[in-house]
């Protein structure tokens, strides 16, 4: 992809425009009519703006970037990821869901999000539909750029689609015109992006030659209608999941397993060239090696000093036990990394509620394994404490008696643990090129589109349907037997439903990519956040407010829209 940036980002005014929206400096509407050409460098310039550091409020901080901050905002509202100590940082108030209106991760992706809105408004609004098939791509690609920022702004800001289409929603822009600021309903904003994405698939189908197999660092029809699968998904219609799934695959009965990349370790190191890849937001160069202010340097290290990420933040206990029910998932083997594992020691650990807004704790002991008997226990105060297993749904539970009660622990390899926090760290944004932190963040991908279709497939009374999907999913990560669900054997597994089964698998897949609290939430579950880390022990509701960030301050104080409660 061409790292040119022709529509420049401005310094952020606050003195006479609404801050959802920044003109073009480099193109007007004119000449981009007159020179067609010249559309496809300014929409190599909205791609830039993903991963580009802009000038915001007159500066350039190097870890400002929107893909950073769209991922860790998605991502640490879940429970999938285990923050270790308390930290200036803003990432520590999203995870605790006490982010301010005036943290930077939250206003730079605010502005940034309606910079590129505003940049594919220019676009759509100036070349003429028509002239030839490149260049009804380039108006897909626009329109696609449009929908996914109004569906990251929506899912952030706003309640999800399926607790009403009233609701108040975010600032929908569809023409450069900015007279008027005012929040749309959430139905209005998921109507116009379910709009932009067919509009943006059917500008596509005439002529990929954008698009090619060594790089899915463009925009592709498959890109647009997989999207589409996911908004289908948040809006509840089901059967349009499953008919755009479908299509993408040329038919209902077309094996799914062949998008898949074979060679699941390295699939994100290789992404851009992966055909499982439908979109990815390309870093291509040693340039564009964020290093410690990338996505993956709070996930990984690969120096016990630190030198190329922090890896202060690690897949949480409970993410890690569902992992550990098949510790042969090359899921689990490939991307769950331990930090300074000692070979031959066991260590045992478990939560304790705490107080206080530093972080939970838990304790931890190392596990002794008795001679002649093999029996493992820990001590305290100089006394033994033998460790008992029970099995339950088919796996193995460990629990001790700890101040009189009957306490289940976790049993892993003895590891570097931070504040308590075992540093099962995450490399799926590293490896690229060889490069510890480079990597292309995946924005789609045909594992999350089969397992759209999986869940659509549950809701809609087809569970044989929804498990083979799954099991397309699990065999791919080298799982077989048993650790294949079918309608006969997913409840033996614990499993209540096969929707309980698709959101698990969801959650093994998807992590740290940004899914799981929307599909919590959207389905109207409650969040256990009660592991080790800096955020409250507590159960979250799914009505609760503190879910939605806060919309900018910047914005609130120019255009006046409604905040958030």
């Amino acid at each position: 992809m061409k790292n040119i940036l022709l529509i420049l980002a401005l310094p952020l005014l606050a003195v006479s425009c609404d801050l959802d929206y920044f003109p073009s400096d480099a193109m007007t509407s004119d000449q981009l009519a007159n020179n067609p050409a010249s559309a496809v460098y300014s929409t190599d310039g909205n791609y830039s703006m993903f991963k580009d550091v802009l000038a915001y409020k007159g500066t350039e901080y190097t870890g400002n970037t929107y893909i950073r901050h769209y991922f860790q905002m998605a991502e640490f509202r879940g429970d999938n990821v285990s923050l270790a100590h308390k930290t200036e940082d803003p990432l520590y108030n999203e995870m605790c869901y006490s982010d301010l209106v005036t943290d930077q991760p939250n206003s730079y992706l605010w502005w940034c999000a309606y910079h590129i809105i505003y940049s594919a408004n220019s676009i759509i609004e100036s070349l003429p539909e028509g002239k030839s098939g490149e260049y009804d791509h380039i108006l897909g690609e626009n329109y696609f750029m449009r929908a996914l920022c109004h569906l990251h702004l929506v899912t952030l800001y706003a309640k999800p689609y399926s607790f009403g289409r009233d609701n108040l929603g975010v600032v929908l822009r569809t023409s450069t015109e900015t007279n008027s600021t005012v929040r749309a309903t959430v139905g209005q904003v998921y109507d116009q992006i379910r709009d932009d994405l067919v509009k943006a698939a059917s500008l596509m189908a005439a002529d990929e030659s954008r698009v090619t197999n060594n790089n899915h660092g463009y925009i592709s029809r498959d890109a647009a209608l997989g999207l589409l699968s996911r908004v289908y998904l948040y809006r509840e219609e089901n059967d349009k999941v499953i008919s755009t799934v479908n299509d993408m695959l040329g038919g209902e009965g077309v094996d799914p397993s062949s998008k898949l990349d074979p060679d699941c370790e390295n699939y994100f190191a290789n992404a851009l060239k992966s055909p499982e890849t439908l979109w990815a937001v390309a870093h291509v160069a040693t340039l564009e090696n964020r290093g410690r202010e990338s996505i993956g340097s709070m996930y990984y290290t690969v120096s016990e000093k630190g030198v190329e990420g922090w890896a202060e933040m690690y897949y949480s206990d409970p993410l890690v036990k569902l992992f550990q029910r098949h510790p042969e998932d090359r899921r689990y083997t490939g991307f769950v990394v331990p930090l300074k594992p000692v070979e031959g020691a066991l260590q045992a650990r478990w939560a304790v509620e705490s107080a206080g807004d530093s972080f939970r704790l838990n304790e931890i002991r190392d596990i002794t394994v008795e001679e002649g008997t093999g029996k493992y226990y820990i001590t305290n105060d100089g006394a033994k404490i033998y460790l008992t297993t029970e099995v339950k749904n088919g796996f193995t539970h460990y629990y001790i008696q700890w101040n009189g009660a009957k306490t289940e622990v976790y049993v892993d390899q003895k590891m570097f643990c931070f504040n308590t926090c075992p540093a099962f760290m995450c490399a799926k944004f590293t490896g690229q090129d060889g490069e510890a932190m480079l990597s292309s963040p995946v924005m789609i991908r045909w594992a999350e589109v089969i397992l759209n279709r999986a869940e659509a497939y549950a809701k809609s009374n087809n569970p044989g349907k929804a498990l083979a999907d799954v099991n397309v999913i699990r065999s791919r990560a080298g799982l077989s037997g048993d650790a294949l669900y079918t309608e006969s054997n997913y409840a033996q597994a614990g499993y209540q439903s096969v929707l309980e089964v698709v959101l698990d698998e969801r959650r093994l897949e998807l992590c740290y990519e940004g899914h799981r609290a929307f599909d919590v939430f959207r389905n109207k579950l409650r969040m256990d956040r009660r592991f080790a880390g800096v955020q409250p022990w507590e159960v979250v509701e799914p009505a609760d407010n503190r879910i939605l960030y806060r919309i900018p301050y910047d914005e609130i104080s120019v255009s006046g829209i409604p905040q958030n409660d």
